[in-house]
């Protein structure tokens, strides 16, 4: 069966609402992915790493329940990583990171349909030099997969310098297809425009750079192609989960040989359940019917 690999962190949101009341959830950028990929259906396999902890088992039960199956031992960790996540009146989440990445040995019995690599597992030494080494080890075979990268950049715990900006674009020289907020750009290029630094992301490689702009919907840059859609409108709970949400839903549009019109819409109409309820919580196929 035709498969994702996703590749990257997992760990703990705690989560401090507008009302100061504070919940655990768990979250992580690329297991946020692999729980909406599966949840549309699609069978997803997991690199990742956690402790085996309290917070560690939540994270483990959290991914079997959404039929997500991990593809390596990811017990490499003294604790399970974790995000203290602030949500503000306008339902934005800002972050303090507590966390630590690496990965065990992984030996894959076929070769995934879609790769996924992200945020901080993607930049963060030592896991990065790992996800680097896998990514080359993928796409070295006969029929590789194609690879999906989300920069969610996250300067609170990687910085911005020259050295992220390296480790980002290395990887976005192994990315058939790779997604940005504005946000992300802003940080990683701040001399540069959106349509400047996305068109500097397509010089690497990459088909196609999808930069998202929140309530002003998102944009597809490719060869003889720009494409702009709509956010789809919705009431904002928090935005935790969003961006990996959308990210997820590109893949899924991908799969069905969709157009870059009809990929960005799918996505974010994804990504607008996601924020209409608290945490990170991906709707299943259902849910978009």
């Amino acid at each position: 069966m035709p498969y994702a690999l996703v590749i990257g962190e997992s760990l703990v949101d705690v989560v401090t609402d507008a009302d100061g009341v504070t919940v655990e959830r768990p979250g992580g950028s690329a297991a946020n992915v692999a729980v909406a990929l599966a949840r549309l259906g699609r069978a997803v396999q997991f690199v990742t790493s956690y402790a085996d902890d309290e917070r560690g088992r939540a994270i483990a039960a959290h991914l079997a329940g959404s039929g997500v199956v991990l593809a390596t031992d990811p017990h490499v960790l003294a604790r399970t990583s974790s995000a203290a996540a602030t949500i503000g009146p306008d339902g934005s989440a800002t972050y303090v990171f507590d966390l630590d990445w690496r990965i065990g040995p992984v030996d894959l019995d076929a070769t995934p349909a879609y790769v996924h690599v992200c945020s901080i597992g993607a930049v963060l030494e030592p896991g990065a030099d790992d996800v680097l080494a896998l990514l080359d080890r993928l796409l070295e075979l006969p029929s590789p997969p194609t690879v999906t990268y989300d920069v969610n950049a996250r300067p609170a715990i990687t910085g911005t310098g020259p050295e992220v900006v390296g480790r980002v674009e290395s990887v976005c020289r192994r990315a058939h297809v790779v997604k940005a907020s504005d946000e992300d750009l802003a940080a990683l290029y701040p001399s540069l425009g959106l349509d400047e630094a996305a068109t500097h992301l397509r010089g690497l490689g990459p088909r196609a750079v999808v930069v998202t702009r929140g309530e002003e919907g998102a944009t597809w840059y490719a060869d003889h192609e720009t494409v702009v859609g709509r956010a789809t409108a919705t009431t904002v709970v928090d935005t935790i989960g969003a961006g990996d949400t959308f990210s997820a839903a590109t893949i899924d549009a991908l799969w069905d040989g969709l157009d870059p019109a009809a990929t960005v819409a799918h996505a974010a109409r994804a990504a607008a359940v996601t924020v209409s309820r608290p945490g990170a919580d991906p709707p299943t196929r259902a849910d978009l019917r």
